[in-house]
This record gives C-alpha cells, structure tokens and sequence, in this order.
C-alpha cells in the first residue's frame, strides 16, 4: 500500500444512542477501538475526528422535510411519521445531530480518498443503509454509505461499486441508485423469506436503463464461512472486473455471525477476516479506492469487536495473528462492563474459512443462490452465468 489509509473516529460517535435496551449499542465501537488500541492496531495512526454534514450533504439522498422531522422529533409529539418513534428506531436526543455525525464521518473518509490523500479509508461507526430518502428504518435514521457515493459521484468519481456483507439487504442503498448505472450495488445477505426487510431477491436487477446495476445474493439461514465466501467469490471479482469502478465502498456488517441475536447465518470471526482480506485482494488486484463502512452487529462483546479490529487492521495492512490472545486490560474493561460475559481468549474462533470454489454445479444449499443470482445480472454484464470461469 502507498498512501496511509485513512481513519476516521472520535468518541462523539457514540452520541448515536439508541437508548435502553436497544440492540444497536454504541458501546461495540468504543470496545473496538479500545481492542484494536490495545493490540497497536491504530499505533502512529493520525485518526481524523468528524465533523457533521450539513443539511445540504444530507439532502443529496434525504428529503429536506425528512430532515425537518428529524430534528423537531426529541420535541414533537408522539406521532411524527417517517418511521420515527418506533421500536427499531426511537426517537432520542440530539438525533439529527448524532446522525449528521456520523455521515459527516463517511463523508471525511470519501474527501480523503477523493483528494487523493488516501486510497483507502474506514468509518466504523458507518453504514447505516437502511435509511430510505423520507424514513427511517432499521435502526438508521441517515443513509451515510449512499450520501459518500453521492458526494463522491458529485466530486469526479465516474463509477463506484457497493458491496454489502451485512446480513440484511442494503435495501436503502440499493433504492437510492437504482436507476442509476454509475454505480453497482451487490448485496449479501440471508434470504428475504426468513429476514427482515424482505427484499434483496436475485431478481432485484436494477431501474430501466440501470439493469444489472443492483445485484442480490440471498442466502440460506445456517449459511457458514466456506458456502458464504463460496457464493462471494462466485459473484463479486467476475461482476467487478466488468464493472471497473474506481471506488469500491464496502458495508462491512457482522451481524453474520452464528452468535449473532438478530438473524441465522452461521459465519466466524475468522470468516469475517477472510471476508475483509478478499476485498483487499480485488482493491491490490484492480486497482479500487476503498471505503470501508461499519453496519451492523450485535453481539457486542464477544463480535463486534474482533471483527471490526481485524477490519481496521486489514485496511492498515497491519493483519492481526487470529492466535493473538486478547489483551489482558481490554478483557479487564469488558469485563467491568458485563460481568459474567463469558469472553473469548483470542480473535480467532478456531474455524477454518477455507471454500470450495464454485463449479458450475449444484453441490451446496447455497449453489441455488448463486446460479439464480448469475442467470439475473451476469448477462447484463456480458458474462456467462453458466461458465465458472466468469
């Protein structure tokens, strides 16, 4: 790597606050900084703290009087539509601001890679895609990762790819470009008919004059590291290369993991490395910008935060050892925080990611997937849906 990548944090994220006992906990960003701290992840690291995007950043996706409900909600009256004041998104004090934070962090991270002082930067607290242009959804009051690809749309960057690995549909996302071809939006996650948001099927291809622009993967409850990385690698490096963006913005959820309370894929912390290392393999490959965004995850003691380390440290280019045991003041802080917290030793879970490649054939569950969701879009990208080589 040339540049040094860029890394945006500050504590003033975990302003984004849900509240009570709500899974979204800000708490796993604090642990993840704190481990990836302890284990000289972030040493010499000039973290860059954010700043909150205006109105005018915000409303290159959301409606201004979306954005207007937003901010009058800690004071209006129990009904203030747009999909706020319900469980999964209460409302919560300083919440514009919070959620302006957090796109103001995403978009720090865009201007670093579209000044060219970085060719790769990370936002944890990031990714929040649920966001539709006049709601709230799923836990996400600001769609951050589709505000960075638009600004960077607006600031000389011609194509961008999205890639979301969390395990629920990039459904904002996906709405916010689907009809437009600059940018490639691919999703992974667990099958529409057993997850929220019940959208995300293979056929989902794309606006008139956008077709093959989304791409949808939906997977199997108790898919597992080798069959997930098995169904990645059978779409994502064919659709990319024909693609040929020159940013690759990745959501990088962990709500994959099989101790994951909120879905039913079954993957590993070392699958979540894996993950992360075959985007840097296509970003050294192809030559990308990348931006890497958080989402979500939330098991969050336990997850979250080995994960998101080995994040930090695959774009840093810093890999973590998965044998490193945790550092005894950080197992000391958990531990003060949920006592009782069985905690694992190191930030490996002892699982092997290997895969088989995909062979045109029909061997695993998850084969279905890939072959309905190559037959929808490869095509479209003058590939062949039925030819491994593609």
């Amino acid at each position: 790597m040339g540049k040094p990548a860029a890394v945006v944090w500050d504590r003033s994220f975990l302003g984004y606050d849900l509240g009570g006992d709500h899974p979204l906990n800000p708490v796993r960003l604090d642990l993840t900084v704190r481990l990836a701290t302890a284990l000289g992840v972030l040493e010499g690291v000039e973290v860059r703290a954010p700043e909150a995007a205006s109105d005018e950043e915000i409303e290159l996706v959301h409606r201004p009087g979306y954005l207007s409900a937003v901010q009058a909600a800690p004071t209006a009256g129990w009904d203030v539509g747009h999909g706020l004041g319900t469980p999964d998104n209460p409302v919560f004090e300083r919440m514009h601001e919070a959620s302006a934070l957090v796109v103001g962090g995403s978009l720090a991270a865009a201007r670093a890679i579209a000044s060219g002082e970085a060719d790769r930067a990370v936002n944890i607290a990031g990714g929040l895609h649920h966001a539709m242009p006049d709601s709230a959804a799923g836990f996400c009051v600001y769609n951050d990762c589709a505000v960075a690809i638009e600004w960077l749309l607006r600031n000389g960057v011609e194509r961008i790819a999205y890639v979301d690995v969390d395990v629920h549909h990039g459904d904002g996302v996906q709405t916010a470009f689907w009809d437009d071809p600059r940018v490639l939006t691919v999703s992974l996650h667990q099958h529409p008919m057993s997850l929220w948001p019940g959208t995300g099927w293979a056929g989902e291809v794309g606006g008139k004059g956008a077709e093959g622009a989304a791409v949808n993967v939906a997977l199997p409850a108790g898919t597992k590291d080798g069959a997930w990385l098995r169904a990645f690698h059978a779409t994502v490096p064919a659709l990319l290369k024909a693609f040929r963006p020159q940013v690759l913005v990745t959501q990088c959820g962990v709500d994959t993991h099989k101790e994951d309370p909120l879905a039913d894929l079954s993957l590993s912390v070392d699958g979540h490395r894996a993950i992360y290392q075959a985007f840097r393999e296509l970003v050294n490959e192809h030559g990308f910008k990348w931006l890497a965004l958080g989402g979500g995850g939330y098991e969050l003691l336990r997850v979250v935060p080995r994960s998101w380390t080995h994040l930090l440290a695959t774009v840093l280019d810093r890999d973590v050892d998965p044998n490193r045991p945790l550092p005894a003041d950080w197992v000391a802080h958990a531990t003060r925080i949920a006592p009782g917290w069985p905690l694992p030793a190191s930030m490996t879970d002892e699982c092997d990611p290997g895969y088989q490649s995909w062979g045109g054939d029909a061997v695993e569950p998850v084969d279905k997937a890939i072959r309905d969701t190559r037959r929808a879009v490869f095509p479209l990208h003058g590939l062949d849906p039925d030819d491994p080589r593609d």
